[in-house]
């Protein structure tokens, strides 16, 4: 791009800034109504918004009752339109207000999408709530009460009019606009849920929902639930202070979500006017549709020969220039981001990771477990789920088998750890050398290493890998039991295992769908939890105050590997983001390098719930452009041209989270044999600044 400036723009990146408008409401006083969605209109385009929504009926205040019968508030509410529509044309973006329209001797409850100096389209209400606290049958008709396609407005002339209307933006931004108002959400078939099979991404509400006790969390669960289903974005803005408060009281309920999840909401039972602002990720959204096959299915037979006409829309929006992103930046994005939510998810995972381990125990017959312990922080993890497992089995601790297999470069430190964990943890402690089994196989494979040359080759490093594999499978024969796996998604994903005979092989593995930087925070959550005894709970600690290395080449001393694995591969941090966004989205590599700019760049701030799984132990780090990029080239050529060879035969092992695993049997499924040219092409264009 030739502006590196503008390839920091979320314009760029299939993204658009949205706003929801919570006015304060002058009830029966539409110019003053006006001038107050002006002056937020104003505001949202100021900061980059492409989109403002506001509440039904919103230019006359919802609960006008039998005012709505006065041509003279009808008479205001259009001149009110009219100034709207007036500040518009000098504005970049579209705007949904709403408003009471006389049409062919009947009163409609309408929606206007406004955009450039024009109205683009009216959309009636469909559905009218006449019970309990709403009488809205008495001033309004629906939507089924016109069969017109158009009205005609002094001084637009001609105006498509209907429920069947898309709005489209074509052109840099791409999406589609559905509308519908209030009730038509509760509805059990909502209109939106139909504008989403025929396209629309960006779902809006106009509503009116008055405030009752439980109110608020059924309308947010709705909102949401409904952004999920259709796979969409959903803008809702409810009516605040200043409706009548005769016999109802409003809360001025604002959300913004998108495909199930709360982006923005807003204060309730404030005062003054909100706009809630934020980024939604339409890129995202599309992409979810099209892996979700039964979403196009569902739209082939739901809206098959239903009339759609789509009104163009053309936005200025401001894609030159840098604008970062509004919404949270999850720099973890496998780890939960919020504290609270924490315990419930890394319960969840264990539990996942334990059933599976168990149900393959039952399936086999067996009742031992056979486990390699290196003292670091993905046999750890697998230790930890063993345990629980042949817990719930019953079987006492002495039938978990743990080995250390020390070899040329094993650590003091990994080793010590690795004996106080098997110590502390109770299961049957062993270790067995492995270094004379590999100089031998060395001596018979003519290794240079064998004669006392220091030949550090792949050869060197894999007969010790294949070895501890080798020596587990044989131990797990002697004494009937099953050999875990502690390989991780973050391992799989880049390759970096031995193949065959090696740590790519296990009967069982259960830490496959689990990427190194949750692992680490399992690990420490597991510390917190208070379950273990005071000596393993020390140990768990100083595994993760561990640096990560695979120990077969020997360092300087004991106690200094001469591998560091984020030394050769880049940082973790970094491919755990970008196998998520690959993964769970199939983004570009410019999207995955934006966004990895936004999460881990400078911008990006310090939110103390974000710099790192379980709290402080991770030091916040900061990664310039030219970083990221040269660790995003490691994955994409590890990830698309390296490694799927050992993915493609990769034992059994349980998916853990929505982010994906790499079985090849579930997930992800690729040939064996293509190559990273076309993904590192597009790497090439992203900027280095």
């Amino acid at each position: 791009m030739s502006d590196p400036l503008s390839f920091h723009n979320l314009y760029r990146h299939e993204l658009i800034r949205v706003a929801v408008a919570v006015p304060r409401v002058h009830l029966a006083q539409p110019a003053a109504n006006a001038a107050e969605t002006i002056r937020q209109i104003h505001s949202a385009s100021a900061q980059g918004a492409c989109l403002a929504v506001f509440p039904e009926l919103g230019l006359t205040g919802y609960s006008c009752d039998d005012l709505f019968q006065q041509q003279a508030l009808l008479d205001a509410a259009l001149t009110a339109l009219a100034s709207v529509v007036e500040a518009s044309s000098l504005l970049p973006l579209a705007v949904v207000v709403g408003l009471p329209l006389r049409h062919e001797d009947a009163l409609f409850n309408v929606a206007a999408v406004v955009q450039g100096g024009r109205v683009l389209g009216l959309v009636p209400k469909t559905y009218l709530p006449n019970y309990r606290e709403f009488y809205e049958g008495r001033q309004f008709a629906g939507s089924a009460a016109s069969d017109t396609t158009e009205v005609v407005l002094e001084p637009w002339g001609a105006i498509p009019w209907g429920t069947d209307l898309l709005f489209r933006c074509e052109g840099e931004l791409r999406f589609t606009l559905g509308v519908e108002i209030c009730e038509d959400l509760w509805v059990p078939v909502p209109p939106s849920s139909l504008a989403a099979l025929r396209g629309a991404q960006v779902l809006v509400n106009l509503s009116a929902s008055p405030a009752s006790l439980g109110k608020a969390e059924y309308r947010r669960g709705l909102v949401s639930q409904q952004s999920a289903r259709c796979v969409a974005a959903y803008l809702f803005s409810g009516a605040g202070f200043g409706e009548s408060t005769t016999d109802l009281a409003w809360d001025g309920h604002g959300l913004i979500c998108e495909n199930g999840q709360c982006l923005a909401e807003s204060e309730r039972y404030a005062q003054d006017s909100q706009l809630l602002l934020a980024d939604v990720d339409v890129g995202r959204l599309g992409q979810e549709r099209m892996r979700q096959n039964t979403f196009a299915e569902n739209a082939r037979q739901v809206v098959h020969g239903i009339h759609t006409r789509v009104v163009p829309l053309s936005l200025a929006v401001p894609l030159r220039g840098r604008l970062d992103l509004l919404r949270p930046r999850s720099r973890f994005p496998y780890v939960p981001a919020l504290l609270a939510e924490r315990d419930a998810r890394c319960r969840e995972v264990l539990e996942i990771q334990i059933q599976g381990l168990l149900r393959r125990l039952e399936a086999s017959g067996l009742r031992k477990l056979v486990i390699g312990v290196s003292g670091g922080l993905d046999s750890t993890l697998g230790l930890i789920v063993a345990a629980h497992a042949l817990q719930r089995l019953g079987q006492p601790r002495n039938h978990l088998l743990a080995w250390t297999l020390p070899g040329f470069a094993t650590s003091a430190r990994t080793l010590d750890q690795a004996h106080r964990l098997m110590q502390h943890l109770g299961c049957q402690a062993n270790e067995i050398d492995i270094r004379p089994a590999c100089l031998q196989m060395l001596r018979d494979i003519g290794h240079p290493y064998a004669t006392g040359q220091a030949v550090y080759d792949v050869t060197f490093e894999n007969v010790q890998a294949g070895e501890r594999t080798s020596v587990l499978f044989r131990l797990a024969n002697l004494h009937g039991a099953l050999v875990v796996g502690t390989s991780d998604l973050s391992e799989l994903a880049l390759g970096w295992s031995t193949y065959g005979v090696g740590d790519h092989m296990a009967h069982y593995h259960v830490n496959a769908s689990v990427p190194k930087t949750l692992v680490r925070h399992l690990i420490q959550w597991s510390a917190d939890t208070g379950e273990w005894s005071a000596g393993f709970t020390a140990v768990l600690h100083d595994v993760i105050a561990t640096e990560i290395s695979p120990e077969l080449v020997p360092g300087s001393s004991a106690d200094q590997p001469a591998q560091r694995t984020e030394d050769i591969l880049g940082s973790y941090d970094l491919h755990d983001f970008f196998l998520y966004q690959v993964l769970r989205h199939g983004y570009t590599p410019a999207k995955v390098a934006w966004l990895a700019a936004q999460s881990w760049g400078a911008s990006a701030g310090g939110d103390p719930l974000r710099e790192g799984p379980a709290g402080a132990q991770l030091v916040p780090r900061i990664y310039r452009m030219d970083q990221i990029r040269a660790v995003l080239r490691v994955f994409l050529q590890r990830f698309f041209a390296g490694s799927q060879f050992k993915r493609s035969c990769f034992a059994n092992a349980p998916k853990v989270g929505s982010g994906g695993s790499l079985s090849p049997r579930g997930d992800w499924r690729a040939p064996s044999d293509t190559d990273a040219s076309v993904w590192l092409a597009a790497l090439d264009a992203v900027p280095e600044e």
